[in-house]
């Protein structure tokens, strides 16, 4: 029998077993969680494919034009023809931008299975129809109200015999054929064009007002007149005491049969704004990206002897955020993108002591000795990927506390995807070209309209938005997008970067006049197909591979690091460029950094140099190095501050008594014994060259510093002790994972392997068997026979291979029934081929619930 000949599906279930393996995988491929877990038959599929959850998850991933099918078609009869669909898209007048698109429309909604049967009866899912029909506790969002049989379901004979006379029709014996002869009327154009002639203007005008909706309007016990003569013609109808609603057959006639006001079958198209050189996007691009990388190096360097303390209930206080965002030179809401985008990174975590605080990872030590470009593709590929979004701190949660970073609640589970999606659309533009914002808002809002203008609360287990944010979430998520890509340096100038394109991988699109056309006209064809396939996650291997390719692109352009610095006599060095990390790290502790940009500057002070010194440095150390790494002579200024520093350096031993004064020059003891800034310290002398203190060491050595001398701690054998910062690290830890939005996509293997299931599952259960003796068996219900009859049943099909149902439980207690056919039957055990797993098994006989025999054909 040819597919044209096939009977037609009466059923979803019907529908998807006439389906093919590649369909039936696009299905599960775009509704994953059709198989958590995975059906026994494609009965079950069906039925969980009809569910309230699993529908309001499809229908919020149709875009624009597929859910205006989808409204229109809830609007229509049960079931439709793709004509009528047609005419309630397009209207009266023919519109080809619509006849273009919409096979492509249905052919998305019957692939996720919410829409089915073949194009002259369409029907909508049960569900997603009571979804997206009218009813007065749930508009529809084409603005239309019940149809006139709907509206007069519950309207006394009589009173519909009234309205049908008024109406200048024929009174009739039966309510029924009354409604039926209305509906006729209000579906006729020319008589109704003839009708709506003799309507008094003002009554034209409460029409005007409800057509495009709400349909349901407020009248008094006594109607004016202009409403009189409406509902004398059921023009408008009582659905309610005071409230009445326009017939959806009316609306259509004044809407000239359009079901929207606005049909959108084309997605708005993303225009550069600008179009600048790819190489000055790229240069600019790779110089954010090099501040990127020195930036997180900053926070982390910041925090390295331990950073701020956790808050009891998790994340940064708003005190710790500002003192980081001045310690970077940056505002707030950039700190809190730089201190998240670190933690995502696995770089940052709490150390989970007593007194937690936050501190560096072993992560980071790893990931500070990798080449630059590789470090920057690390942070990038986490970005992209990550669900945490530091664009909500500051807000609150919905039981009103505040949202911190750092903190928990931070989790947008669709914020990977639109990331995605954002620089995708950047990747179609021509190189170089920087959109303007708001025509990616718009395009978005076009592929994503029910989660742009607000989705249900999420199920439990899921993530809560904060207040107010299920209303343009994804736009804010867009936006931040936009904003952060150009701090991490994947844009340029607001244009997607070569390395930025590359850190896509797959997702890039060629842009326009380099085979751009073509690809945009296919995603016009079918664009929820087209848009549902870019959300799907990358692989493992292919994220590896985008990152070792944007990183190839992006090392030729960051700066190469120097091996020198060039002083200068007013005790400062500037560092020209980037340094070696040994050189940077040496002069972090020699001099101060004074600021920073395209050179950095730093300046020397007695303090630093005595810093120095403390690390266990040398004078004649540090003449060395400011020789070897110096491009221009030592100053001589510098070369006395460093003598003058070291000489004085260690003249003063300071060890513990509680805490005392050593020093072979007992006039230097005079003068600090006579200086009154030493009072607080509370000195005496135990000895000319002794001097005791009640204060602790630690104490006595900044008193002394900050009254000008340069004294050395002393350990208890009498050596100078060499105080150097010691790095405080978290134990090992693992980074935050990110918050999946629904279930993952399953790939081809278990795609393969589910489908393989339920095909055997679905022939164990709708297998043809001979008609029983006794009752016939319920839907699902396993068979059920004797041991004795099971045994000789499995005996004989031995002999004539014959297939067998039966009924199965296993060890768990989980029943199911198959298709086998017995091989050898012994020892409480048979050995067959089953059908069902496609495999020879072994059952025992005790574990069998029953045995039927299959119909000859």
């Amino acid at each position: 029998m040819s597919p044209e000949d096939a009977p037609a599906p009466r059923s979803l279930a019907e529908a998807l077993r006439g389906r093919d393996d590649a369909s039936l995988a696009a299905l599960l491929r775009h509704r994953p969680d059709l198989i958590t877990p995975v059906p026994t038959d494609l009965t079950q599929l069906a039925t969980r494919a009809g569910t309230r959850a699993s529908v309001v998850r499809a229908l919020e991933r149709l875009d624009r034009f597929a859910l205006q099918t989808a409204e229109a078609l809830a609007v229509a009869g049960d079931p439709a023809s793709y004509d009528e669909l047609l005419g309630l898209m397009a209207g009266d007048k023919p519109d080809r931008a619509v006849a273009e698109a919409l096979p492509g429309a249905v052919a998305a909604l019957r692939e996720q299975a919410l829409v089915w049967g073949a194009d002259d009866r369409l029907r909508l899912v049960r569900t997603a129809r009571e979804l997206l029909a009218p009813s007065p506790q749930h508009p529809s969002p084409t603005g239309l109200g019940p149809s006139v049989r709907e509206a007069t379901a519950g309207m006394s004979p009589g009173r519909i015999q009234e309205i049908v006379a008024a109406a200048g029709l024929p009174s009739t014996h039966d309510s029924v054929s009354a409604v039926a002869a209305l509906s006729s009327l209000f579906s006729d154009r020319r008589r109704m064009k003839a009708l709506l002639a003799k309507a008094p203007a003002d009554s034209l005008d409460v029409l005007d007002r409800l057509v495009w909706g709400p349909p349901y309007g407020q009248v008094t016990a006594d109607p004016a007149p202009r409403l009189r003569w409406l509902l004398d013609r059921a023009l408008l109808l009582p659905t309610s005491p005071g409230t009445v609603v326009l017939p959806r057959e009316v609306a259509l006639h004044l809407r000239e049969g359009r079901a929207h006001r606005a049909v959108e079958p084309v997605p708005p198209a993303v225009e550069p704004a600008v179009v600048h050189r790819p190489q000055v996007v790229d240069a600019t691009a790779a110089g954010q990206a090099y501040t990127a990388l020195t930036t997180v190096e900053e926070l982390l360097k910041d925090w390295d002897e331990g950073g701020p303390t956790v808050l009891r209930a998790g994340g940064l206080s708003v005190r710790d955020l500002k003192r980081t965002a001045v310690a970077l030179d940056v505002p707030e809401p950039v700190a809190a993108f730089w201190v998240e985008l670190a933690y995502a990174a696995g770089l940052i975590a709490s150390d989970g002591e007593a007194d937690e605080r936050y501190a560096a990872t072993p992560e980071y030590d790893e990931w500070r000795e990798r080449p630059a470009a590789e470090r920057w593709a690390w942070l990038a590929q986490v970005w992209l990927s990550a669900t945490r979004t530091p664009g909500v701190v500051g807000g609150r949660d919905l039981k009103d506390r505040a949202l911190s970073a750092l903190g928990p609640g931070l989790d947008r589970s669709a914020a990977p995807e639109v990331r995605r999606r954002v620089l995708t659309l950047l990747a179609r533009l021509p190189e170089g070209g920087a959109p303007d914002a708001e025509t990616v808002l718009a395009r978005l809002r076009w592929e994503r309209p029910l989660r742009t203008q607000g989705v249900p609360q999420p199920a439990q287990g899921q993530p809560h938005r904060s207040r107010g944010e299920d209303d343009g979430l994804r736009s804010r998520l867009a936006r931040w997008t936009l904003s952060e890509a150009e701090l991490l340096g994947v844009t340029g100038r607001g244009a997607l970067s070569a390395h930025g394109r590359a850190l896509l991988g797959a997702d890039a699109e060629p842009p326009a006049g380099a085979g751009g056309a073509a690809v945009g006209a296919a995603a016009a064809r079918n664009p929820t197909t087209a848009v549902l396939d870019k959300a799907v996650a990358p692989a493992t291997a292919d994220v590896e591979t985008a990152a070792a390719d944007a990183a190839r692109l992006l090392a030729p352009l960051l700066p190469e690091p120097l091996d020198h610095v060039l002083l200068q006599a007013d005790l400062t060095a500037v560092a020209p460029g980037p340094l070696l990390r040994p050189l940077a790290d040496t002069l972090g502790v020699l001099a101060d950094v004074e600021s920073k940009g395209g050179a950095t500057v730093y300046r020397f002070t007695p303090a630093s140099v005595r810093r120095a010194l403390d690390s266990g440095q040398t004078a004649s150390d540090l003449h060395a190095f400011l020789t070897a790494h110096s491009r221009t002579p030592v100053p001589q200024p510098l070369a006395y501050l460093i003598d003058d520093v070291a000489r004085r350096h260690g003249h003063l031993r300071v060890g513990a008594a509680s805490a005392y004064v050593r020093c072979d020059d007992d006039a230097l003891l005079n003068e600090i014994l006579a200086d009154k800034r030493a009072a607080a310290l509370r000195l005496r002398r135990l000895a000319p060259t002794v001097i005791a203190a009640q204060a602790d060491p630690a104490t006595l050595l900044e008193g002394l510093r900050a009254m000008g001398y340069a004294p050395a701690a002393e350990s208890a054998e009498g050596d100078v002790v060499i105080t150097r910062a010691l790095a405080h690290r978290t134990p090992p830890r693992t980074a935050p994972v990110p918050v999946p939005d629904g279930p993952p996509v399953p790939d081809a293997t278990l795609l393969a392997a589910a489908i393989r299931a339920i095909r055997a599952g679905d022939l164990a259960s709708t297998a043809p068997r001979k008609a029983p003796d006794a009752a016939p068996l319920a839907p699902g219900e396993l068979p059920r026979t004797g041991p004795a009859e099971t045994l000789a049943t499995m005996q004989a099909a031995v002999l004539t291979g014959e297939a067998l149902w039966i009924g199965y439980v296993n060890a768990e207690g989980a029943a199911s029934q198959r298709v086998i056919a017995p091989v050898r039957v012994e020892g409480g055990f048979v050995t067959a081929y089953d059908h069902t797993a496609d495999e020879v098994r072994t059952y025992p006989l005790h574990r069998i619930t029953g045995v039927a025999e299959l119909a000859d054909d």
